[in-house]
């Protein structure tokens, strides 16, 4: 392939990049034989500023770039801008006799940042609508608690393995479960671990496990 071929493949490769992911993704070739590596051509130069001729990159800086970065291909970097854009940076080398081209591709995403914090402001809530609606909190709960431990008759110091098991599925049945760290608050009254809740809470889903499996630990 001759430098002629290698620039025009890749000049393609960074106009098609371009088009397919927008105005948000710049897109350059650069002459890595010189270490000034000066661009030949790019695609949305408005993300970084640049244009045909600059040998600034894509942090703005123009001095002169490694043996090692002159022919290492450099994938998914993270860069800020002089302007303050977050950027994702990936270049890759196309070295043939006589030459040495690279194609960039700068993705800006300082948008979905703006955006992503948005979206999480958005989902954020400071508490479950049915903890505030009935009682809420821990209070509700553990006024279910009692009440379906009274229903079992024994004080949780007596409650066997059965007994627990029993607790737990009539706590089910008031939907208990739904409340914001319930598991934490049941393990805490029953006296054992959440992983055991989560494991009694499977065996009464599957309905057919034998109740008298091996014991946990507390």
């Amino acid at each position: 392939m001759t430098r002629d071929h290698a620039f025009e493949f890749l000049d393609r490769a960074a106009r098609g990049i371009a088009e397919m992911f927008g105005a948000s993704c710049e897109t350059l070739v650069q002459d890595m034989s010189d270490p000034s590596h000066p661009i030949l051509s790019i695609y949305n130069g408005q993300v970084s500023g640049r244009e045909v001729g600059s040998t600034a990159d894509i942090l703005g800086s123009t001095r002169l770039i490694g043996e090692n970065a002159m022919t290492t291909d450099f994938v998914n970097l993270y860069a800020t801008t002089p302007a303050g854009a977050q950027i994702k940076s990936s270049t890759f080398h196309l070295m043939g006799e006589g030459y040495n081209l690279a194609l960039g591709i700068d993705f800006d995403y300082t948008s979905l940042v703006f955006a992503n914090r948005i979206l999480v402001d958005l989902m954020s809530a400071d508490a479950d609508l049915q903890s505030v609606l009935w009682q809420g909190g821990e209070s509700g709960l553990r006024q279910i608690f009692d009440e379906c431990l009274a229903a079992v008759g024994k004080p949780v110091s007596a409650l066997n393995k059965a007994d627990r098991m029993r607790v737990v599925a009539l706590l089910e049945q008031k939907n208990a479960f739904s409340y914001r760290k319930s598991v934490p608050f049941v393990a805490k009254c029953l006296q054992v671990s959440r992983y055991t809740i989560y494991k009694y809470l499977d065996q009464i889903t599957a309905q057919g496990e034998d109740p008298g499996a091996e014991e946990e630990v507390p």
